[in-house]
């Protein structure tokens, strides 16, 4: 993880986002562009059908314009607008439930996420083979305990924020990957685990 390029970024969001505020089209372009592909990966993540997705982000932008004069300055606003497009998703596919069988549900639905595996970048037969088991043991977690695996690691997010994310209490973020990592150490030494947590997941 690179802290100085995630506390730049965090910085850089800080000063758009009150431009934003103040009504810089330019600022508005920026956040858009720079937080699509995060917000549609973690959006595919519950819903497969992509252009409910993209229509959700659409609609989650046109929102922030709107509303720009009443939102705060002082927001993170990459886990903020993670945490707007997961309840506006819910909201959405219950007004479509009637029409599809396409679940999102905050408590039991899915959270569709397999880890990757870059096969080109390993080398060694027994790395990629302990590298496979590892992601069959994360892809069989429970939908919470990968939501909170997936925007620690893979978002590089503060347990407060995804607490705000996920609409739970800090301490059930910290409940919930340590019930992750203690699955993970029950088919894994400490030093296998600490070596993917950081080669895997970074």
């Amino acid at each position: 993880m690179n802290l100085s390029v995630h506390r730049s970024d965090a910085s850089d969001d800080k000063v758009m986002w009150q431009r934003f505020l103040a009504g810089e089209v330019e600022a508005f372009d920026y956040l858009m562009s720079s937080h699509f592909r995060s917000l549609f990966q973690y959006g595919s993540k519950f819903s497969r059908d992509k252009e409910f997705v993209k229509d959700c982000i659409q609609d989650l932008f046109l929102a922030l314009w709107e509303k720009r004069e009443n939102l705060s300055l002082d927001i993170a606003v990459k886990p903020y607008m993670m945490a707007s497009l997961r309840r506006l998703m819910h909201r959405s596919q219950q007004t479509r439930s009637r029409l599809t069988t396409d679940e999102f549900d905050t408590q039991e639905g899915m959270f569709d996420i397999e880890f990757s595996v870059e096969h080109d970048y390993i080398e060694q037969e027994s790395t990629l083979q302990l590298t496979l088991k590892l992601k069959k043991i994360l892809d069989d977690l429970p939908r919470r305990q990968k939501e909170v695996v997936y925007l620690k690691y893979y978002q590089e997010l503060e347990r407060n924020q995804i607490s705000e994310i996920m609409e739970v209490s800090p301490q059930t973020v910290s409940n919930l990957l340590q019930i992750a990592i203690k699955q993970l150490q029950k088919h894994w030494r400490s030093e296998f685990l600490t070596f993917f947590l950081i080669h895997f997941f970074l």
